[in-house]
């Protein structure tokens, strides 16, 4: 007999949508209940957690496999180290991945899986702590285990209550109880957590400073105060920033030029470059910044002052470096 499966009647929109919000009005409703049921079992396990001299593990089969690796993951970048161990692997030689001073976290929705019931007794009597997420609080995982957290559903979102939907969201929001809650009190900051995250978009928001991004040295568009327009305009030209610097004798910053100086100059006519100082010209007491301020907070500055370039000052207002918004943008900072 061929399977209506292989034969599938398409939905009408409006039965989608239903069906759709269906799914995740279950889900949701799981995770409020789960929410109402924390109690001091999840605040044994979150001790328990603090307290690890080792590391976390956590162990789980099919679905509660996956779900397993994002925990492991989020608590990894969260500062608690952690890592996955199949435990089908585990009984083939991996158990020797754990420690006395790790704990184990098993996830099982029926807290009977056979792969996990094989290796807690061995854990247990090595001195590993073990913390058991299962939708059954009386299965033997549970009652194998130190701390239980009862992570059962009412009914999956799945029509045929089969397929592990509303279960597996319960465990993996319960997993990020548990990490955010050891962040807060690990005092886990955003530069931490930019240490773990270093690569991508996210680690150079948290990471790059002014000075990682700036131009130096013979690269910085510099003009003398006494120097003529047209002197301020091949510096810029050479330096393709789009503003030069207006410097003393001393480096100190005492304005800056920018092309739309340039602009507002030539509105007003009868201008000679070649007679003219940059000086009378240039903006007084410019908006900068500081090199070891982060990139992206002077990307704030520049997009709330609308403001096309900056130039990096030291704590005597000597100029030691500009950039641009080119420069951000290379950097992947907006």
């Amino acid at each position: 007999m061929i399977s209506d499966a292989l034969n599938p009647t398409p939905l009408s929109t409006d039965a989608l949508l239903e069906q759709a919000r269906r799914v995740l009005a279950i889900e949701s409703e799981a995770i409020i209940r789960l929410s109402t049921s924390l109690g001091d079992d999840f605040i044994q396990a979150h001790r328990l957690l603090l307290g690890c001299k080792g590391r976390v593990v956590i162990s789980g089969m099919g679905k509660s496999g996956h779900i397993g690796h994002k925990i492991a993951s989020t608590l990894a970048s969260t500062g608690t180290p952690a890592f996955f161990m199949h435990p089908a692997e585990a009984s083939h030689g991996d158990l020797g991945m754990i420690a006395a001073d790790d704990v184990l976290i098993a996830l099982s929705n029926s807290g009977e899986s056979d792969e996990l019931l094989v290796i807690a007794p061995l854990l247990k009597r090595r001195g590993t702590r073990i913390i058991a997420i299962t939708g059954n609080p009386k299965s033997r995982l549970a009652k194998l285990a130190d701390v239980s957290l009862d992570a059962s559903v009412e009914r999956e979102a799945c029509p045929l209550n089969l397929a592990p939907t509303a279960s597996t969201t319960a465990v993996l929001a319960l997993g990020d109880a548990l990490a955010v809650t050891l962040l807060e009190a690990r005092g886990f900051s955003a530069a931490d957590f930019a240490r773990t995250h270093p690569g991508g978009t996210l680690g150079k928001r948290l990471l790059l400073t002014v000075s990682d991004i700036m131009h130096q040295e013979n690269r910085i568009p510099r003009t003398p105060l006494n120097a003529t327009l047209a002197e301020a305009l091949q510096e810029m030209s050479a330096k393709a920033l789009g503003m030069t610097a207006i410097v003393d004798d001393e480096n100190h910053l005492q304005g800056i030029f920018t092309d739309g100086d340039l602009r507002r100059a030539l509105g007003r006519g009868n201008t000679d470059i070649h007679v003219l100082r940059v000086a009378d010209l240039m903006t007084i007491s410019p908006t900068t910044v500081e090199p070891e301020r982060l990139a992206t907070e002077a990307a704030d500055v520049m997009q709330a002052k609308k403001i096309f370039g900056l130039f990096v000052i030291d704590a005597e207002k000597k100029v030691v470096g500009a950039f641009n918004m080119h420069d951000l943008l290379r950097a992947g900072i907006v």
